[in-house]
């Protein structure tokens, strides 16, 4: 009887070399499982990324001839309006021109530009250009310009060049 703690012992370690060989055999198992399924799930997004890229190529060939016409056809419609905008802001330009070149050189303080053909008075740089014959504006005290030319006023959707004596 007095074995028995002996036999006890070797049954608990054959059972532990026996768990300890089916959780090795498992694990090896898993491992390769894990693997095959690593494997497979590389070559399946392999092929996919190959359809996908066929897929990209052929909405390519299909849609750019498309997308080019739809340009040429947006060029075609847009190409008017945007000539009858500028033709507007010309209009409006020089419709706006008496209010330019006569009240903005008082507003900048260069009363003797009012009514000149080439007063420009924007700034630029924080400096004010007042015109290209006198940049920053004719001296202080000055009651005229030698340089001043006359704005000839006219009606803003005529295209012809002031050649009339009153600007019409």
């Amino acid at each position: 009887m007095d074995n028995w703690h002996q036999d006890w012992f070797k049954t608990f370690e054959t059972i532990a070399q026996e768990v300890g060989q089916l959780f090795e055999e498992v694990v090896e198992e898993v491992g390769r499982e894990v693997a095959d399924a690593t494997d497979a799930l590389l070559n399946f997004s392999e092929d996919m990324a190959d359809e996908v890229d066929q897929a990209l190529v052929q909405i390519d060939e299909l849609v750019a001839p498309k997308l080019e016409q739809l340009d040429e056809q947006m060029t075609q419609w847009l190409e008017p309006m945007l000539q009858a905008i500028l033709g507007v802001q010309t209009t409006l330009d020089r419709a706006a021109e008496p209010m330019t070149h006569t009240v903005e050189p008082w507003l900048n303080q260069h009363p003797v530009c009012v009514g000149c053909r080439n007063y420009y008075g924007q700034e630029h740089g924080g400096q004010m250009l007042v015109c290209a014959m006198h940049p920053y504006g004719v001296m202080e005290g000055a009651d005229t310009c030698p340089d001043k030319e006359p704005i000839r006023w006219s009606f803003p959707l005529n295209d012809r060049p002031n050649d009339g004596p009153d600007g019409f």
